[in-house]
């Protein structure tokens, strides 16, 4: 049987890998050095209000594809490992370039890679085997992350003072919490099976 290069129709053929949701998929990925580049060239400036667009943008179009995926039958394989590796590209991105512009403490940044990347890792090595969409706790995280980055991405203290950095440790306090319980309870169902 030959593969379907359909695009966005539902029906019974294989789904192309390039179809309509994998494709904002990739470019949701593509939107993190364009938002990493404005905020380290103006880390003060006008250009850190559409870095924060850009990066809303890319962490919204995660619902779009998601639904065309569902609504259109184009879920694929290679659809369920990118979408999270998307959303890691972009939430690290975030972070490093947070971190590079002293904003953001290293360690915080370090933490959240090591267990967003060990888990896509483990992932990729058993894909295989069998294919995890993610769970409740892990899509929480992954919201609170991305909320917290966008929010340390905006440029608010210089507008309404610096009282909203409390806001911004306690927005990124919760996102290290659930990041730290997401990878426990991802590890523990791995080794229960």
């Amino acid at each position: 049987m030959t593969e379907s290069r359909r695009v966005a129709r539902p029906g019974d053929s294989p789904v192309s890998p390039w179809n309509v949701a994998n494709i904002i998929t990739i470019g949701r990925i593509l939107f993190a050095p364009i938002f990493v580049w404005l905020i380290a060239m103006d880390p003060t400036g006008p250009w850190r209000w559409l870095a924060l667009v850009l990066f809303i943008a890319a962490t919204a179009l995660d619902g779009l594809d998601g639904y065309l995926a569902r609504s259109r039958n184009l879920g694929t394989p290679l659809g369920v490992l990118l979408d999270p590796i998307a959303d890691k590209v972009l939430i690290g991105a975030g972070l490093i370039v947070l971190s590079a512009i002293n904003e953001l403490p290293w360690w915080i940044t370090v933490l959240i890679l090591v267990r967003e990347f060990g888990i896509t890792v483990y992932r990729m090595a058993i894909v295989h085997r069998e294919v995890h969409g993610a769970s409740w706790l892990g899509k929480t995280k992954t919201f609170v992350q991305s909320f917290a980055v966008a929010f340390a991405i905006a440029p608010f203290a210089p507008l309404i003072g610096d009282w909203i950095n409390w806001v911004n440790i306690t927005l990124m306090v919760a996102a290290v919490v659930l990041t730290v319980w997401s990878g426990i309870e991802y590890v523990w169902k791995a080794i229960r099976g």
